[in-house]
């Protein structure tokens, strides 16, 4: 299937490593272009000579005011075009409600939540019809995850953020999209597993509660995100996909 990807050009956020690039790498290998962003300045390099002629990287946090601004002119001057951004970022601290100190809820506020509504604004202000704005969030937009405090209090927030855009931006032709994982095998996933007793027995036990008796595959969720992200997609918008093996057992 033809996505329609060649040529266009996509910002991805948080695309160092885990779901932001398992998203870049799928995107560049179905044709389009990225800019891809990370807070290590060496580990965004990396990842971007990885992808290729086809991606450039730039080392910038989403909290950065500028951010925006520095990500859409780079498209522009880099690969002549701006289709289309990604707003991936690392997962805030672990913790339960005594654990998280206000500091941390504030940093977590800056990049998780502020810093994506800036990133969307900004894009919505400069994408033209057929354009999307896309969202990494979570499973917890649906339900709480036991010790991801700040997580559970951000992402149905941002969720609801990305519905409204939706609504307003869908007159002008553009999409808004969010993409719900749960146990995606990343660093991050096994960071967590392994702050359990017994992390071999955490995955067990939450394996044993996806349908599919497995975690996701970073590559699995990158397909989801480039068709969400392409033209193939036109008739979706203000939708939160769960990427998931079935682990919601809602509708």
């Amino acid at each position: 299937m033809d996505l329609g990807l060649k040529d266009r050009v996509y910002i991805v956020t948080g695309a160092s490593r885990g779901l932001g690039n398992a998203a870049a790498r799928q995107l560049v290998a179905d044709g389009a272009k990225v800019v891809v962003t990370g807070r290590d300045e060496q580990r965004v390099a990396d990842a971007a000579a990885e992808l290729g002629p086809d991606a450039v990287g730039v080392a910038v946090g989403n909290a950065d005011a500028d951010a925006p601004e520095r990500l859409i002119a780079l498209a522009r001057e880099r690969f002549g075009r701006f289709d289309g951004i990604l707003i991936s970022v690392g997962g805030p601290p672990p913790g339960f409600v005594a654990d998280n100190s206000d500091e941390q809820w504030r940093d977590a506020f800056e990049s998780v939540f502020l810093g994506a509504v800036r990133l969307a604004r900004a894009a919505a202000a400069e994408l033209e019809p057929g354009g999307v704005i896309g969202f990494v969030l979570s499973g917890s937009v649906h339900e709480p995850i036991a010790g991801l405090t700040v997580s559970n209090g951000l992402r149905p927030g941002l969720a609801g953020f990305a519905k409204s855009l939706s609504d307003e931006l869908g007159p002008r032709g553009i999409r808004v999209v969010g993409l719900l994982p749960a146990r995606i095998d990343t660093d991050r996933v096994r960071e967590l597993d392994s702050m359990s007793a017994d992390p071999a027995a955490t995955r067990a036990a939450n394996e044993s509660r996806i349908p599919l008796r497995r975690y996701g595959t970073p590559e699995e969720f990158g397909r989801v995100a480039a068709f969400l992200l392409s033209p193939a997609a036109s008739y979706l918008t203000g939708v939160m996909l769960p990427v998931d093996g079935g682990m919601r057992h809602g509708f």
